[in-house]
């Protein structure tokens, strides 16, 4: 039987007890562990049933074509494995990294359903792209004829780079307008990096930049330059802004210090990962380190807020939902991470105000709730159980309620750009393309707060249209 690969770098500590393992040099630390995720990704890759019906393919916003690459990797195919996994897919080692693959590709494995436990796809996606950039796999962006056409893309987050991929490597111009100071949108600013490493993003808009795409930083819309600006600039638009206005509370001693929003809170974290000067982090206003946290709120952004909160140095971190856990809309993976972490959940638990000490909050005032009749949805609506009321001491609140889209057409003083009730851009379903001339629209900003694999998935497709539009026919994206 042949020596499992994890078993050597034992076998090194034992046969050489004068030389401890910080002594072993980093090549052979990742030599030794390239061999075993190289054997993992082939022992679950082997795992897949290959069904008649890939539920796994089709629960997946991008339809990845999951069953072949799977087989490709079992075989030790691995370029292969990645050139399939990438002709659907514009980022595939940051959806191996942060999809909700529980919710998505995994948790409809039939094997899952079966009850022996689930392929690890987003590992093994993981693992054959982090593969093909370490050999070299992953080429430049070279379109084959440079077109006339130029597109305008506002935001720089998921939606917007992948249409800005899609469209550059068909060679039309394109320029990228983003707010902040580094591409990657809530890629770079708002997932951990214990999730997403950011040197994985910077390494696509690396990627991007040297394939011809234009990157304004630093430029907001409405401010530096106006929409439309833009607009007579590009033979088409597309605004991938994200939705970056966050929920709030309405509620006694909301205002006082200490209460914090999740996007200032993990924004500064990111920048501090970066080597950046952050004012807010230094002075310990948004730094967690030594406090008492409460998080309030039950999504993916909460389970970032609770486990960056516990990598600070918290001496205790709740979060406080209002429903109980199988109602939660988080990933139930995330949960059980933070809860390992040392992180404790108050489920069925709602703040009705704050606690202060001066001008400082002290705690938040929890109302327990109750689970009650179904509503519209068939979702069952939180109650309030009365005469149950606590303060749940804090030194340090974050709010984390999910995000809104800001008022765009007061933003950039545009007329004609529809939106729904909802504040989200009205655009066409596949197309992305909105009541205005050549203006397209993709991901949160239309969808309201989703996830990153549908705003790929909106870019992608939008950048199909216009390149329809412009007469260049369908892109083939299985080779770089």
């Amino acid at each position: 039987m042949a020596e499992q690969p994890m078993l050597k770098f034992v076998k090194i500590e034992r046969d050489m007890p004068e030389k401890r393992a910080a002594d072993i040099r980093r090549e052979d630390f990742h030599e030794i562990y390239a061999e075993y995720a190289d054997a993992k990704a082939k022992e679950q890759a082997s795992r897949c049933s290959q069904c008649g019906v890939p539920y796994c393919q089709t629960h997946c916003p991008l339809h990845n074509n999951i069953p072949d690459w799977l087989k490709l990797t079992a075989e030790g195919r691995l370029r292969e494995a990645y050139e399939v996994s990438q002709a659907t897919n514009t980022f595939p080692e940051i959806c191996g990294r942060i999809c909700p693959q529980d919710r998505l590709c995994e948790g409809n494995c039939v094997i899952e359903q079966s009850g022996h436990g689930t392929v690890t796809i987003g590992s093994v996606e993981k693992y054959i792209t982090d593969t093909a950039w370490e050999e070299g796999w992953v080429l430049p962006i070279a379109p084959t004829t440079e077109r006339a056409e130029s597109v305008g893309i506002i935001g720089a987050g998921p939606g917007g780079l992948a249409a800005a991929d899609v469209l550059r490597r068909a060679g039309v111009q394109v320029t990228v307008y983003d707010r902040y100071d580094r591409a990657g949108g809530l890629l770079t600013y708002g997932i951990p990096g214990f999730k997403l490493e950011k040197d994985v993003v910077m390494r696509r808009n690396q990627q991007l930049d040297a394939g011809g795409v234009t990157f304004k930083l630093n430029c907001s819309v409405g401010e530096d330059v106006s929409f439309a600006d833009i607009r007579a600039a590009h033979d088409a638009v597309i605004i991938a802004t994200g939705v970056y206005k966050s929920r709030d509370l309405s509620m006694p001693n909301g205002e006082a210090a200490g209460i914090e929003k999740a996007i200032d809170f993990l924004t500064a974290s990111n920048r501090k990962s970066f080597g950046d000067v952050v004012a807010e982090f230094d002075s310990g206003r948004l730094n967690a380190d030594g406090k008492r946290v409460v998080v309030i709120g039950g999504g993916d952004t909460a389970m970032d807020c609770v486990r960056t909160s516990i990598r600070q140095g918290a001496t205790s971190v709740k979060c406080l939902y209002r429903r109980d856990r199988a109602n939660m809309p988080g990933s139930q993976r995330e949960v059980q991470n933070a809860e390992e972490e040392g992180v404790v959940f108050e489920w069925l638990s709602a703040p009705k105000g704050f606690a202060t000490d001066g001008d400082k909050v002290a705690g938040v005032m929890v109302q327990k709730m109750r689970l009650g009749a179904p509503d519209a949805t068939g979702r069952q609506a939180p109650e309030v159980i009365e005469g149950a009321d606590y303060v749940e001491e804090a030194d340090l609140v974050i709010k984390a309620l999910g995000f809104e889209p800001e008022d765009l057409p007061k933003l950039w003083d545009t007329d004609g750009l529809e939106v729904t009730r909802w504040g989200t851009v009205k655009a066409a379903f596949t197309t992305g393309q909105t009541e205005l001339d050549d203006v397209y629209a993709v991901g949160d900003i239309v969808r309201g707060a989703s996830l990153v694999v549908w705003a790929i998935r909106d870019g992608r497709d939008c950048a199909e249209a216009i390149l329809q539009k412009f007469g260049a026919g369908e892109t083939v994206m299985a080779a770089e």
